[in-house]
């Protein structure tokens, strides 16, 4: 169930967006102040913010700046009765998604998170198109970055090339010379121990012991296969 956050201390205004946003099967996660709303956002980690700029217990922009911060996947939604140009841009600077003016009407409230949970699937879905995760490990197509338990781990382009080629076949034997074409190319004439030495040099980064690998497995006889 997709969870909401309504942060506004107008009980009213709570109450009708809660209302309606249970009537579209969303679970609503109510607060009236900043702080108890930054609480039960790293808490409960909702997928949408709704945010009243004009809260009375902290920075109206401070709550936004932290939420994405802490949880950049969120999207967030401000309520305000400013219509002020310069408002609405301070807002999105700190990472708004979205602006509504009040008075506003509740289905178009449902409407605009709808369309923003939309945003958010589709660049998450982008993005995840440019990574491959096995987990502790996830290695960033885009960025050529391989990270384990969200700590880089500083490889060489080879490297990266077999790390990609284990992820994407997990638990399939590969040969030497299937892992030499793919990374060396079908034209490299060294000698083919180079792939060897190379997984050697791998194990001693991404395992806890390299004389006893956890993750790259020797088949004896083939080559190598990323445990499943």
């Amino acid at each position: 169930m997709i969870k909401i956050l309504l942060v506004d201390d107008e009980e009213h205004v709570r109450r009708l967006l809660k209302i309606n946003f249970q009537r579209n099967n969303f679970k609503v996660i109510e607060v009236d102040n900043g702080e108890e709303g930054i609480r039960r956002a790293l808490l409960e980690k909702p997928e949408i913010a709704i945010l009243n700029i004009m809260l009375p217990d902290i920075d109206r922009y401070k709550v936004c700046e932290v939420l994405k911060k802490e949880l950049p996947q969120i999207g967030i939604i401000m309520l305000t009765a400013k219509a002020h140009d310069m408002d609405k841009i301070v807002g999105l600077e700190c990472g708004a998604d979205d602006y509504i003016i009040k008075p506003f009407n509740p289905l178009e409230v449902t409407f605009r998170v709808k369309v923003l949970l939309k945003r958010i699937k589709n660049n998450t879905d982008k993005k995840d198109g440019n990574r491959l995760i096995y987990n502790p490990f996830l290695l960033d197509l885009y960025s050529k970055i391989l990270l384990k338990n969200n700590k880089e781990v500083f490889v060489t382009r080879k490297e990266f090339l077999l790390m990609k080629l284990f992820l994407e076949n997990p638990g399939k034997a590969l040969s030497r010379d299937e892992l030499l074409n793919q990374v060396w190319g079908r034209d490299f004439f060294g000698d083919p121990k180079i792939v060897d030495v190379n997984i050697r040099r791998l194990r001693t980064k991404i395992e806890e012991t390299a004389s006893s690998p956890k993750y790259i497995e020797t088949v004896w006889g083939i080559g190598y296969r990323w445990k499943k």
